[in-house]
């Protein structure tokens, strides 16, 4: 066991040889949008991310459904598989199988396995000082989602996230194989400090976001500012708080966005100081347009995330 439940990290590895290590993940979860067809999409595109996070290639996946069949039309539930079969169709990804049970509340997910080799992975741990950190979507998923149930965004902002959160994480871990890439994590329920802080608690590094930098959704800083902002953002800041400074000047909007809970969000890459503007220049070459450096690591203050 490489990668196990030693350390809170996005999956489990198993080394298989020298050359070869399994790469075993699973995510699951309730509708997060009204379309059957694109729910399946991103709950897909979110169970792969963890693999993609780890420096691997997801091979084998395995439905995991909850469904009301009893009271619910079928033709839903299909829907919801095709989307998820047409997201690991994308991905190269191949279904081998599943598990569904009878509930009354709808959940879809997939179990995954991936390939990496030993010596590359990439876990939260293992950030230098200096390392910069290039973050590869926008934030502000989960702001926007709740304003979507409030009936609050019109139709182009639906589409906009609904699009961003079905979008695998393919492209910009391929992007990153090719630079000195010292630590990664992908950014869900936790949001952007959470995962953050798993990167730098209890290590001997800090971390600094230059928080102008950080890309975010446009209508997130709008609905936040409405205070339209999910009961996991509330959480988040609870249980990290006391780990984080946040500069006068940081707009209040901006701080909840960075709590806010995504799903199926970008990556968060730590790489070589030297590395990090060819890294996002060969991001954005390659159709991951989002991509930023957000930060940089510091040896002082340990284990503590400064936003300015």
């Amino acid at each position: 066991m490489l990668v196990g439940l030693g350390r809170a990290d996005d999956a489990g590895v198993y080394r298989v040889s020298d050359t070869l290590a399994l790469i075993q993940t699973v995510d699951f979860f309730t509708p997060i949008v009204d379309d059957p067809y694109w729910f399946g999409q991103i709950a897909a595109a979110n169970a792969l991310s963890d693999v993609y996070a780890m420096g691997g290639i997801p091979k084998t996946a395995l439905n995991l459904v909850a469904f009301p069949g009893k009271s619910m039309d079928l033709g839903v539930l299909r829907q919801i598989i095709q989307g998820g079969i047409d997201k690991l169709r994308e991905a190269g990804v191949v279904l081998i199988g599943g598990h569904s049970v009878e509930d009354s509340e709808i959940k879809y997910g997939l179990a995954v396995t991936g390939y990496v080799h030993p010596g590359k992975i990439r876990t939260k741990g293992g950030l230098h000082a200096g390392d910069r950190l290039v973050l590869t979507k926008p934030l502000g998923t989960g702001i926007v989602n709740t304003a979507i149930k409030a009936g609050l965004a019109d139709p182009r902002t639906v589409d906009q996230v609904t699009r961003l959160m079905a979008a695998l994480n393919r492209a910009a871990a391929d992007v990153m194989s090719g630079y000195r890439v010292h630590a990664c994590t992908d950014i869900t329920g936790f949001g952007f400090i959470g995962h953050l802080a798993e990167m730098v608690a209890r290590t001997e590094i800090g971390v600094r976001i230059d928080a102008g930098r950080v890309p975010i959704l446009p209508e997130a800083l709008t609905f936040a500012a409405m205070g339209l902002i999910p009961a996991g953002a509330y959480k988040n800041r609870a249980f990290r708080e006391e780990m984080v400074r946040i500069a006068p000047g940081v707009d209040r909007a901006v701080a909840d966005v960075l709590y806010d809970p995504q799903t199926s969000g970008g990556l968060l890459i730590g790489v070589h100081p030297s590395d990090a503007e060819a890294l996002a220049a060969a991001l954005a070459d390659n159709g991951v347009d989002a991509a930023a450096i957000v930060g940089e690591v510091v040896a002082q203050p340990r284990g503590q995330i400064d936003i300015v």
